[in-house]
Formats: structure tokens, sequence, C-alpha cells
């Protein structure tokens, strides 16, 4: 069932108008945006939502009637494509934090069960501290060291990107790659 026409389209302004056409035309804009500002346009030019729906190549004048109301408040960023669903983000900032710390501290092998992290290990002892997370994923830990930086290593320990422990006469040195964030810039490229 289509929403009735409650909510009209306020008046474009000339700026509006212009830009709208502009991408309505437009090769090179996203076809979500195109088929957005053709909607629009007709709604303008006096057509109903399902009507202004078939004209931009969708079948439904319900997201119309959406669009209109999204138009009327928000303007011409209406016309960007909108976040979808998904779970919110149930660890913020702090409780990232509280990962991070306990990753930077070196596992003790008789409590941890470890001498070096794994997203398993880490996992446990996020787990079992007091002031820890009882259901906390190694989805979550690995999401959570990858923003802060970390990769996983072939060695299978994690690592700050760019550096490495290297073994030297004097004992163990980190060297640091000062090039790390242009080489990581392309990663997920295919090679060729």
């Amino acid at each position: 069932m289509a929403h009735p026409q409650k909510t009209p389209l306020r008046a474009l302004t000339a700026e509006e108008r212009s830009l709208l056409q502009q991408m309505a035309r437009s090769q090179s804009e996203p076809a979500g945006r195109v088929a957005r500002a053709k909607a629009l346009l007709a709604v303008a030019e006096g057509a109903a939502f399902t009507a202004a729906a078939q004209a931009a190549g969708r079948r439904s004048g319900d997201g119309v009637a959406l669009l209109v109301a999204r138009f009327n408040r928000k303007g011409l960023s209406a016309l960007d494509r909108q976040p979808g669903g998904g779970p919110p983000h149930r660890y913020t900032a702090p409780e990232a934090e509280r990962i991070l710390t306990e990753f930077r501290r070196t596992p003790n092998r008789e409590r941890d069960g470890t001498a070096t992290w794994s997203l398993t290990t880490l996992q446990r002892a996020l787990r079992r501290a007091p002031d820890g997370f009882p259901t906390i994923s190694t989805f979550t830990i690995h999401e959570t060291l990858h923003a802060a930086g970390y990769t996983w290593q072939e060695s299978r320990t994690w690592c700050a990107t760019g550096t490495a422990l290297r073994k030297r006469k004097a004992g163990l040195v980190t060297v640091t790659d000062p090039d790390a964030e242009k080489k990581g810039e392309g990663s997920s490229e295919r090679m060729k």
C-alpha cells in the first residue's frame, strides 16, 4: 500500500533544481543518486510518488515518499546513500583502549598460559579479567587490533605494522620501516 502524499516536496531553489537536473543527466554519478534525482524532479513537476518512482526506474512510491521527507529535512545530502542496518557497535573507544592495554601487557606464562598473544589467548584473558568483557569475540579483538595498526604476521604473532624485532650483536632491536604506511595503502589491491 502506497503512502498517502501527506508530505509535499518543499519548493526547490534554483540552485537545487539545477543540481538535480545535472545529476539526473549524469553518466558518471552512481545510479542510485541519478534515480533519486529523477524522482525528486518528477515530484517537483507535480507527479505522484508512484509515477515519480516509475519515472526513476523504481517500482514503489513508498521509497519516493521517504526520499521527499528526507529531502525536506536534509536538502541535497538526502541523495547520498543512507547507512544500512546492522547491529550497533558494542565496544566504544574506552573498551577498545582496554583491549589494547591488555594486548600490550606481556603475557604471564603461568597465569595466561602463553608467551605470546594469539586471538584466542587474548580473548581468554579479557574474559577472565575482573574489568574484562565476558562475551568478547576474537573477531572484535581482531578488528580492534587492526584499527590500531597491528597486523597478523607470518610468525603468527601480532606486531605493529612497519616494525620488526631483529637479532643484533647487542641483542634484540626494534626496527621501524618509515615507508610502512605508503606500502600498506594499496595492500588490498590485486597483485599483477
